[in-house]
C-alpha cells in the first residue's frame, strides 16, 4: 500500500511540474503574466480621443481581455490634472506638455501611446474672417499652456501672424463669446468644434490635416511596472474598439456617447470621417521634441525631458 501511495504521489508531482513548466514556457514565449483583473481608474474628457476607451467599456472589450476599467469623466483639463495629482486616477488622456509638467511636479507617469484627435481653429461669424492669415492681431480664446495654445502657436508661426490670447476658463462662456462675436476666434477639439460650426462658426484649420498631434495616453509608473500585462490588455481592448469604429456607423453608438456628455453632432462628424481609424500609435519623436521645446519656452518646465524619459510604447506592440 505504501508503495502504491508513493507512486501515486510521484505521478501527481510529475504532472504538476509538467503543467508548471508548460505555463512558465508559455509566459516566456508571450513575455506576459496573467492579467490581474484589478481595477484601473481611467480619466477622460468628452472628446473624440475618449471614444475608443468608452466603447471598450460599453461593448465589453475590456471584459473580454480580463481587465477592469473604471472610467471617470471630467469637464475640464484642470479637474483631470487635480485628480491625477491626488492619485484618484491611474491613467488618463492628455498631451505631451501635460506629461512633462506632471514629471516636473513629481507625478511619475509615462506616455504609452498617442490618441485620436482633431482640433479646429474657428472664427466667429461676426468677424468676417475666412482665412487663417486674417487672425493677425485678433483676439482668440483658448486654454493657455495646453495643447490648444500649442496648436494655435503652430498655425501662427506657419502663417506668420501674432494674436492675443483671451483666457476664458468655462467652456460654455468661451463658446458664447465666440458665437456672439465677442472674440474673433477659438480653438476647440471634437465634438465641440462641429457643434460650434453647426451654429455658424467658420472652420479655418484642422490640426489633423496639418499633422499636429501631441495628445497622449499615459499611466502612472507604479502601474506600468507592477502590472504591465494589464496595460497590454488595455490596448488589445482599445484596438478592438478601433475595429468596431471602422466597421460600424457612429449612429449605432450615439446613445452610448450621449451617456458621456457627447452631443448628437458627434455622430455626424464621425460618419463624415473617410479614412480608417488607426490602432494605438506611437507619438512622433520630432513632434514630441517640438512640444517639449515649446513647454520650456513657456516656462512650464525647467529642463528638457528626453523622448526615452517620458515615453514607452512597448505596451502597444502587436
Amino acid at each position: 500500500m505504501k508503495i502504491v501511495y508513493t507512486g501515486l504521489m510521484m505521478s501527481i508531482c510529475v504532472i504538476s511540474l509538467t503543467a508548471c513548466a508548460e505555463q512558465e514556457t508559455q509566459e516566456q514565449k508571450t513575455g506576459e503574466s496573467e492579467v490581474t483583473g484589478e481595477v484601473i481608474r481611467f480619466g477622460i474628457l468628452p472628446a473624440e480621443s475618449a471614444i475608443p476607451v468608452i466603447l471598450a467599456e460599453e461593448k465589453g472589450f475590456f471584459e473580454e481581455e480580463g481587465i477592469n476599467i473604471e472610467i471617470e469623466s471630467f469637464s475640464s483639463p484642470n479637474d483631470r490634472n487635480v485628480a491625477i495629482q491626488a492619485k484618484t486616477v491611474e491613467g488618463t488622456i492628455s498631451d505631451v506638455m501635460t506629461e512633462a509638467t506632471f514629471k516636473k511636479n513629481g507625478t511619475d507617469m509615462t506616455i504609452t501611446s498617442g490618441i485620436l484627435e482633431d482640433f479646429k481653429i474657428l472664427a466667429s461669424k461676426q468677424s468676417g474672417i475666412t482665412e487663417m492669415k486674417e487672425l493677425d492681431k485678433k483676439k482668440i480664446t483658448l486654454v493657455p499652456n495646453f495643447i490648444l495654445e500649442y496648436i494655435m502657436d503652430e498655425f501662427a508661426a506657419e502663417q506668420d501672424f501674432t494674436y492675443e490670447v483671451v483666457d476664458i476658463p468655462s467652456f460654455a462662456t468661451r463658446s458664447e463669446a465666440l458665437l456672439k462675436g465677442e472674440v474673433d476666434a477659438a480653438v476647440y477639439t471634437e465634438p465641440q468644434a462641429s457643434m460650434l460650426a453647426a451654429q455658424g462658426a467658420v472652420v479655418l484649420g484642422s490640426s489633423k490635416e496639418s499633422g499636429i498631434n501631441g495628445g497622449a495616453i499615459q499611466f502612472v509608473d507604479t502601474l506600468l511596472s507592477e502590472r504591465p500585462q494589464d496595460i497590454k490588455a488595455f490596448y488589445k481592448a482599445y484596438n478592438k474598439s478601433i475595429d468596431y469604429m471602422n466597421e460600424h456607423p457612429a449612429s449605432e453608438y450615439t446613445e452610448i456617447l450621449s451617456k458621456y456628455a457627447f452631443p448628437d453632432v458627434m455622430s455626424d462628424y464621425l460618419d463624415r470621417h473617410e479614412e480608417y481609424y488607426p490602432y494605438a500609435q506611437v507619438v512622433d519623436q520630432n513632434l514630441y521634441e517640438n512640444i517639449i521645446d515649446w513647454t520650456l519656452d513657456k516656462n512650464q518646465i525647467e529642463q528638457h525631458y528626453t523622448y526615452e524619459e517620458l515615453t514607452d510604447f512597448s505596451y502597444i506592440e502587436r
